[in-house]
């Protein structure tokens, strides 16, 4: 059975930095063909953090562009979200999603969440 979850959330002052990781058990990052990480601060909208496919592309909000950078690490089975310049509009619940393709049809799922709150 496919799950993800999501770790390395924290307390952070502004212009710090935080690492999230996403671990995906019960198949391996090559099935994953999406990873999808969003967030959803305060009384706002979940919007779309940053993406990363399984044939290499990446892609990131604006909002964010320039101080988040996804990556996968296939030995740790993991893709992760570093964090930098944090600021207190990136406080928020920070999930991740995973597309997995079961070769008879694909599967989507979410992890419960991991809180990052920037603040001085």
């Amino acid at each position: 059975q496919v799950q993800v979850a999501e770790s390395g959330g924290g307390s952070v002052q502004p212009g710090g930095s935080l690492r999230l990781s996403c671990r995906v058990s019960g198949t391996t990052l090559q099935r994953v063909t999406l990873m999808e990480w969003y967030r959803q601060g305060p009384g706002k909208d979940s919007e779309l953090v940053a993406l990363s496919t399984s044939s290499g592309r990446k892609r990131y909000a604006d909002s964010v562009k320039g101080r988040f950078t996804i990556s996968r690490d296939s030995a740790k089975n993991t893709v992760d979200l570093q964090m930098s310049n944090l600021n207190p509009t990136d406080t928020a619940v920070y999930s991740c999603h995973a597309k997995v393709d079961h070769d008879v049809g694909f599967g989507d799922y979410w992890g419960q969440g991991t809180q990052v709150n920037v603040s001085s």
